[in-house]
């Protein structure tokens, strides 16, 4: 793949977006030996919200500093106690992810096997617990203007009502 991605990039630029930030991107299309801000032109971790051009980093923002860190602390503490206080099936750990410009949320962790959150979905797809959060954030923190981000595992069923990152607008 990634001979044919260098044969493509002699005749246009190409380049990826992805949801992860740079390390955990490195990871999954670099290597060891290899940066992966060295085999595209344009590379956009976190969904764009950093970039860089021809391995250079452009103009980003910082969810801490767009929020500021005590209402970020009193975000992080209510998903926190909201989600220790939550009856479900399994918890796994890292049910907050930080991101530069994101946080991702997830009530059963980001531990979680792919088997897990699957039958997390199962779960939820009766008990709407992540819609009932979602809820509860909105109501709680409505004037921080946060949008909630549906998952990237999620079916698109769930496209209206899915709360796992939180992105600023």
């Amino acid at each position: 793949m990634l001979n044919l991605l260098a044969r493509l990039r002699q005749k246009v630029a190409i380049g990826f977006v992805g949801g992860s930030n740079l390390p955990k991107q490195q990871e999954q299309l670099g290597s060891s030996t290899v940066n992966v801000l060295t085999l595209f032109d344009y590379c956009f971790p976190e969904n764009g919200l950093t970039a860089f051009k021809n391995g250079e980093p452009l103009p980003s923002s910082s969810f801490i500093k767009w929020i500021g860190e005590e209402q970020y602390k009193e975000l992080a503490s209510f998903i926190l106690h909201y989600i220790a206080d939550l009856d479900i099936p399994i918890k796994r750990g890292t049910f907050i992810e930080f991101r530069n410009g994101m946080i991702n949320v997830s009530p059963i962790g980001r531990n979680a096997s792919q088997e897990e959150r699957l039958d997390f979905l199962k779960y939820d797809d009766e008990h709407q617990v992540r819609a009932a959060m979602v809820e509860k954030l909105r109501e709680r923190f409505g004037h921080l203007g946060l949008t909630y981000v549906p998952p990237l595992l999620c079916h698109s069923r769930w496209l209206s009502h899915c709360a796992k990152s939180l992105v600023w607008q």
